[in-house]
């Protein structure tokens, strides 16, 4: 939640490279905040219809496509809560949008809840919202969701901050859980699941970076790192009822938080995601995440597996084929349901031959469980970041029916601007 300004002025040195599919600049919402609006991108491909697709960034910014992510409209969300960023956009079984985001309430605390706002068309206007009950004054913050398609139940999962920010000892951070089934109407009274607390500095000793996962048959899954490392949680009841303590999945080693040359801040926060398919991976665990196992180089990205609803889970597994040692960093993953294909999207500099801190965007597909990995470069030209100038905590991707949809923020100059890159499987270079 620490954003800052652009100071100073930057020329960044570009190098031409060529991407799969050339990709695609979203239009800026009028209006919305200058500074460092379209970061912590969010994306979701509508699963009855692949042409459309919505997308969402902070603080307020809101972008559909109807025509497969060949063009853009662009708006500002709007709540009587207010709309201070995290953006979580995610489509029900049915096709309804939800747009989750932090609230500035006016009469009551600073991102004192989770709000959820929806629509029944992604051109329609979004209704005022709805939310867990807030326990004011503390803060309600990184929160992730997703949708049983079984039963439509939306889950959600975040991190509250006693203060946030504060040094104090006395003051902690631990994971909520939430749980609608009406469609956003209505949200369960939050639920603790986190045993081990954290503290509230927004550091590697807080509990943060909770997302869910539901299983075949309704399991319900979720990770998330902190003080103990990559931790798991799961309820067998729909969220009834938890572990009595969190698992230890393993070290995240040198923490989630770290330093890469040219970012403002950078987080290696686990993504979890279950493999829903009639494939032969059904029911497997994936948790993907960046970490600093070798201080001396890159930081990397990995997955991890389970295949007994994690209880035990594999060594760690790179993600990709780049052996140049290079940094990557805010890495997102998904998976298309309907072949169990895993997709990832990530920053990477495997390009920076010059060692100015030249960027990319990468693609990584694995078509059989996380053995083997293609990658394809998405930017069509590398860009370098200015440390002065926040660039946000993540990137995303969604992969609905062989349509896969990325979307990342690059840099230029010290200026932000928000791209997307859509491509089907059956085109993608094997």
């Amino acid at each position: 939640m620490r954003y800052l300004l652009i100071i100073g002025s930057f020329l960044p040195f570009l190098a031409v490279c060529q991407a799969i599919v050339e990709p695609v600049l979203l239009p800026k919402p009028k209006g919305i905040f200058a500074f460092y609006d379209q970061c912590e991108p969010s994306i979701a491909i509508h699963p009855k219809d692949q042409n459309i697709i919505a997308a969402g960034s902070i603080l307020n910014g809101y972008y559909y496509s109807k025509d497969g992510g060949k063009t853009w409209a662009s708006q500002r969300i709007t709540s009587k809560y207010g709309v201070w960023g995290d953006p979580v956009i995610m489509f029900d079984a049915l096709g309804k949008l939800y747009y989750f985001h932090l609230a500035n309430y006016k009469k009551t605390y600073w991102i004192d809840r989770i709000v959820c706002q929806k629509t029944e068309q992604v051109d329609k206007k979004f209704d005022q919202g709805t939310f867990p009950e807030p326990e004011a004054p503390k803060a309600q913050d990184k929160h992730w969701t997703c949708v049983d398609p079984a039963t439509n139940t939306i889950y959600m999962t975040w991190t509250q901050f006693d203060v946030y920010g504060s040094e104090e000892p006395t003051d902690s951070s631990i994971i909520l859980f939430s749980k609608s089934t009406d469609q956003g109407n209505t949200w369960t009274k939050p639920k603790r699941i986190s045993y081990y607390a954290g503290d509230c500095i927004d550091d590697d000793n807080t509990v943060e970076g909770a997302v869910p996962a539901v299983g075949p048959n309704g399991e319900l899954y979720v990770t998330w790192s902190g003080p103990k490392g990559l931790v798991f949680q799961c309820s067998m009841d729909k969220g009834e009822t938890w572990m009595q303590k969190e698992s230890l999945i393993m070290d995240h080693v040198g923490g989630w938080t770290f330093d890469v040359p040219g970012i403002n801040r950078c987080n290696g926060l686990p993504v979890l995601s279950c493999d829903l398919s009639n494939g032969p991976h059904k029911g497997r665990l994936y948790l993907n995440w960046i970490d600093d196992r070798d201080p001396q180089s890159a930081k990397e990205n990995w997955i991890s597996i389970s295949d007994d609803k994690g209880k035990s889970w594999s060594s760690p597994i790179k993600v990709g084929t780049d052996t140049t040692g290079s940094d990557q960093f805010f890495t997102w993953m998904t998976i298309d349901q309907s072949t169990g294909y895993l997709y990832f999207v990530y920053y990477d500099r495997r390009n920076d031959h010059q060692k100015l801190n030249q960027t990319d965007v990468y693609l990584s597909v694995s078509r059989d469980g996380g053995k083997s990995f293609v990658d394809h470069r998405l930017t069509d030209s590398s860009f370098i970041p200015f440390k002065k100038v926040f660039f946000g905590d993540y990137l995303n991707i969604s992969a609905v029916n062989g349509v896969i949809s990325a979307i990342w923020p690059r840099m230029d100059a010290g200026k932000i601007t928000l791209w997307t890159s859509t491509v089907r499987e059956s085109e993608l270079p094997k």
